[in-house]
């Protein structure tokens, strides 16, 4: 299994995956509610979006933008069922457990906690 850092650098090695970044309005919103709220947010949005087993519109339930957590999402190919199995081999059609939600909530906030570090 690998590590937070690890899956971050190995992103990065993706010219697709390495062009999302937060933009200012983004950054803005993580200023003005916090990291706390900002991770419930995106526990929220794994819980709905990618924990269940059968995802009626899989691969177009993440918005592009709209929220910091959606562009870390596609930044981490955490955006939909499909991209979990191709980066993480996560099987399709069975449900997340808390464990493996936790562990990609914990990678999008790792991503975003970069962002907000990074110079504009």
């Amino acid at each position: 299994m690998q590590t937070i850092d690890q899956a971050l650098e190995k992103l990065q090695r993706s010219e697709f995956r390495a062009g999302f970044h937060l933009s200012e309005q983004d950054r803005r919103y993580v200023r003005e509610k916090g990291m706390d709220t900002i991770r419930r947010h995106a526990e929220d949005f794994v819980r709905k979006r990618l924990a269940p087993a059968v995802i009626p519109n899989d691969g177009k339930q993440t918005p592009m933008r709209g929220h910091p957590v959606f562009r870390a999402q596609h930044a981490c190919a955490c955006c939909c069922r499909g991209c979990l199995n191709k980066w993480y081999r996560v099987p399709k059609g069975i449900a997340l457990s808390e464990e493996n939600q936790r562990l990609i909530v914990d990678l999008l906030m790792a991503w975003i906690a970069r962002e907000m570090r990074r110079p504009v």
